[in-house]
């Protein structure tokens, strides 16, 4: 039986759920970290080192770091649409899942700790504002990019869309003002219809906050 660890309040978490469903996978989810606790113990230790969520071990074989999970996934898993044979063609949703990791979810990050894990009188809105403009720029380069296609690698989902779909939700549900350009709305409007991303992005994350420990 395949085991998914981490608490369905991480983000991290949540792509790597949502995907596993996306992939119709049976396996069993144990929530770890956060108010569970469990990441500093001697056995979460063993399957990874670095003592963080997400975890995913698949028989006898343990991988950790989100990402790698999901690349993991969809080359095991897959059908030629999730990892198609031409390298080139992979290419295409690796270039956005990168882009993810380095500009839009770190601009995103700044913006949630700043804003919605911060209890209000330690908000520094300057900085808030400032990241929040580099998200609005992330935006517009992904609506830039749907004028060509339904989804962000073409007319499917890839894991092109399963990191940045998820930042979507956040983003927009935690209070700020954030308006979608046109393209982008119609994006998020079709990933809304699917339901792992129903039941695992589109969760209850009010624990968070104004809780900055975890």
């Amino acid at each position: 039986m395949r085991k998914i660890y981490g608490r369905t309040t991480s983000f991290n978490v949540q792509k790597v759920l949502w995907l596993a469903d996306e992939l119709s996978l049976e396996y069993e989810h144990l929530e770890l970290g956060g108010r569970f606790g469990g990441l500093d113990t001697p056995e979460f230790t063993r399957l990874n080192p670095m003592q963080k969520v997400p975890v995913l071990v698949d028989g006898d074989k343990v991988i950790w770091e989100s990402h790698t999970i999901l690349r993991y996934l969809i080359a095991e898993y897959g059908d030629s649409n999730w990892y198609p044979d031409s390298v080139y063609e992979r290419s295409i949703y690796e270039r956005w899942l990168d882009w993810s990791q380095t500009a839009f979810q770190p601009a995103f990050m700044a913006v949630f700790w700043g804003y919605y894990r911060k209890p209000s009188q330690k908000r520094d809105m300057a900085v808030v504002e400032k990241q929040l403009n580099k998200c609005i720029g992330c935006l517009s380069i992904l609506d830039r990019q749907l004028e060509n296609a339904r989804y962000l690698a073409g007319n499917f989902l890839t894991l092109a869309d399963i990191p940045t779909g998820a930042v979507i939700y956040r983003l927009t549900e935690q209070g700020l003002e954030v308006t979608l350009p046109p393209l982008v709305a119609a994006w998020y409007a079709n990933l809304q219809r699917r339901s792992g991303y129903q039941k695992w992005i589109m969760s209850d994350f009010t624990e968070l906050k104004a809780r900055e420990e975890f």
